[in-house]
């Protein structure tokens, strides 16, 4: 059954049962049996081996300790302490009542996520957690659904990233355009500069992102968004009461300091980032070799463990500024556990995400995907609008934008090599435009489950509300690709792009009226 029509099923089963029920474990779960007894042939010994030998190597692989997944569970855990003990100590409210007297509209608080999301590009991992940090106290006091916060952030994160040449993407994707270019014999331009021409070509991300202001500025509620704006706006009710718990969710567990101070919040924060980014650089510099720029150190840098030890600089910072606070309080031990209880969700979510992704990968569902569109006879004028469509069904379907560059880079690549060379940067810009598509679709991506868990949104729930966005940008990004194969320019189609992005969203701000209790 690999590599063949086959391997679609475990996928197809998930999203579909993802839709229906809106309960993501379960899907995830039926999706790992399900592909678990195709690769063993229904044996019910060899499936739930395999099953185990998955769910174990995310922590132990070859016998010793998988420290790359082990990292980021590490972080995640980290981050859930971090924000308690900004909670118990009152930072959060503090930072939150002196963010309300400074941004006085609910427009202004939701422009603070989106400039942020633009601001921190370096990883989407890093922007995805540490947006969600500072933006939810002025958010939370706007009464902003969570579900819209985590759409803002997951719309600002890996479309911004996978157009900055200076971050963890554009590192690697660099790197991977250098290789494709050898291997086709193309000398005219030098990876950098390939992916710097590229940038304009990568549709989906800037209309993805002219989206995000639009809805702020145009109150543009679409489909499921609108229930969850109007609950928060009616009730105060930020999450959806009838899904249970969600990621960073404290429920409050204790009571939060009276003496809180804004420096309760900062200061971890800020730990966090320069814990962060300064692992990132000196991770980068000991694993360039001889060879040390900015490119290499980006390319090179271990971002997990980078994570892992900001997150750390956090909780010791937070945990030192919570201690010298005075009484009543409650106790260290108690804030520590609820901390790690508020990412139990996200952490349960992430490893059956993990595991069915491995499941795909050994069905080849990405490379089966990939052959059909490699045998097929295309019309070199629907090139770039095939290869973004393929490659977001591909992200959709395993999860991974990283995964799909891998697969889809070359092949886009070599085709355009082939059938004609002018096309090879549009082809290139196409699978990244449509990588991040899919991502922002999928509920098994990493970076969509890191979104919700920044805004303490319920994972679902951000995947169904940011679904009609990503639509949008994806039809006007599918127009401009149909008019680039047809023009052969890079210019107008982008022009065409976010000309028919405004076009919508003004129909829809006159078609669909804004909430009538909302405030600028």
């Amino acid at each position: 059954m690999e590599g063949t029509i086959y391997s679609l099923i475990p996928a197809l089963l998930m999203l579909l049962l993802v839709l229906f029920t809106r309960k993501v474990i379960l899907s995830l779960g039926v999706g790992i049996i399900v592909g678990a007894f195709m690769l063993t042939q229904m044996d019910i010994g060899s499936g739930l081996a395999l099953i185990w030998s998955l769910f174990s190597s995310i922590f132990i692989s070859d016998g010793s300790l998988n420290t790359g997944s082990l990292y980021l569970l590490g972080f995640l855990f980290l981050l859930g302490v971090t924000t308690a003990f900004m909670t118990a100590s009152g930072g959060s409210r503090a930072f939150g009542k002196w963010a309300v007297k400074r941004i006085r509209t609910r427009r202004g608080a939701k422009l603070i996520p989106a400039i942020l999301g633009i601001v921190i590009f370096i990883d989407d991992y890093f922007n995805a957690l540490a947006v969600g940090q500072v933006a939810r106290p002025v958010t939370d006091r706007y009464q902003l659904s969570r579900a819209k916060l985590a759409y803002y952030i997951d719309s600002t994160s890996a479309p911004v990233t996978v157009i900055s040449p200076i971050s963890s993407w554009g590192a690697y994707i660099i790197g991977t355009i250098g290789s494709i270019l050898a291997a086709n014999e193309i000398t005219d331009y030098q990876a950098l500069q390939a992916f710097i021409l590229m940038i304009p070509a990568n549709f989906y991300a800037f209309a993805a992102l002219l989206l995000v202001f639009l809805t702020i500025f145009l109150k543009l509620d679409i489909g499921p968004m609108r229930k969850h704006e109007e609950r928060a706006l009616e009730t105060g009710q930020l999450t959806n009461p009838d899904k249970g718990d969600v990621p960073g969710d404290l429920n409050d567990e204790f009571k939060e300091h009276d003496n809180g101070k804004i420096s309760h919040l900062i200061l971890p924060i800020v730990a966090l980032v320069l814990g962060t980014v300064v692992s990132m650089i000196v991770t980068g510099v000991n694993n360039s070799g001889e060879q040390v720029d900015i490119l290499s150190i980006f390319a090179n840098t271990n971002v997990n463990i980078s994570l892992f030890i900001g997150g750390l600089s956090a909780v010791i910072l937070a945990g030192v500024l919570y201690t010298g606070q005075a009484q009543p309080k409650s106790s260290m031990g108690h804030v520590f556990i609820e901390g790690l209880k508020a990412m139990l969700p996200a952490i349960y979510i992430l490893v059956f995400a993990w595991m069915i992704g491995d499941i795909i990968s050994q069905l080849q569902t990405g490379e089966y995907l990939a052959s059909v569109f490699s045998q097929a006879d295309i019309s070199i004028a629907y090139l770039p609008f095939l290869i973004f469509i393929i490659s977001g069904f591909m992200a959709l379907a395993t999860g991974t934008s990283w995964g799909t560059f891998g697969i889809m880079l070359p092949i886009a690549g070599e085709i355009a090599a082939v059938t004609e060379p002018a096309f090879i940067l549009p082809a290139l810009s196409a699978v990244l435009a449509g990588s991040v598509f899919g991502d922002h679709c999928s509920p098994i991506s990493d970076t969509t489950i890191l979104s919700s868990t920044g805004a303490g949104s319920n994972h679902i729930d951000h995947v169904m509300t940011q679904l009609p966005y990503a639509g949008i940008a994806a039809l006007a990004a599918s127009v401009g690709y149909i008019v680039l194969g047809m023009t052969g320019q890079v210019w107008i189609p982008l022009f065409i792009t976010l000309i028919l992005v405004v076009v919508i969203g003004i129909a829809i701000h006159y078609f669909s009226p804004s909430l009538k209790v909302e405030k600028n």
